[in-house]
């Protein structure tokens, strides 16, 4: 993972309609790169919803919200459009965003091992330093978690 206070690499992905964003353009006073494993799952699905519905109040706190997984626009669009989803997800196909914010490795699940991302988060100021790391990310309570620690660095 990426360490408190150090700079978060730049990247240059796309959304569900192909537009490309690059995170060294965003001028938002905080920005939470939040990492998923993959579009339409139970605990994605969940965690977009709550971010999605705390959509305005992030706004209100100057707080722009990108959720990064693997798959393509295509899958971007397909679970946005399920899911009725407002949120700014990005694409990462290769998997290199992934990697460089170091949330792409080995994993498991019901005894099984694979290569995956996992649910980790990072909270950004304007200069994309790294304010706080979210480790072991609850899809329940994640953004309203990060609500509460964006208002006391107000």
């Amino acid at each position: 993972m990426l360490k408190r206070k150090s700079k978060a690499p730049d990247f240059s992905l796309r959304d569900k309609d192909e537009k490309v964003h690059k995170l060294n353009l965003i001028k938002s006073k905080y920005t939470l790169v939040y990492f998923y494993p993959k579009d339409n799952t139970p605990g994605c699905t969940i965690e977009a919803h709550q971010f999605n519905q705390y959509l305005r109040e992030f706004k209100k706190q100057e707080v722009q919200i990108i959720g990064i997984s693997g798959g393509d626009e295509k899958s971007k669009t397909q679970f946005c459009e399920k899911n009725r989803l407002d949120l700014l997800l990005l694409s990462d196909p290769s998997f290199s965003v992934s990697k460089k914010y170091k949330v792409y490795g080995d994993k498991s699940f019901m005894g099984k091992r694979f290569m995956g991302i996992s649910r980790i988060s990072y909270l950004l100021d304007v200069n994309k330093k790294v304010l706080k790391v979210y480790e072991k990310v609850n899809p329940f309570r994640h953004a309203t978690d990060v609500l509460e620690d964006v208002k006391k660095l107000r």
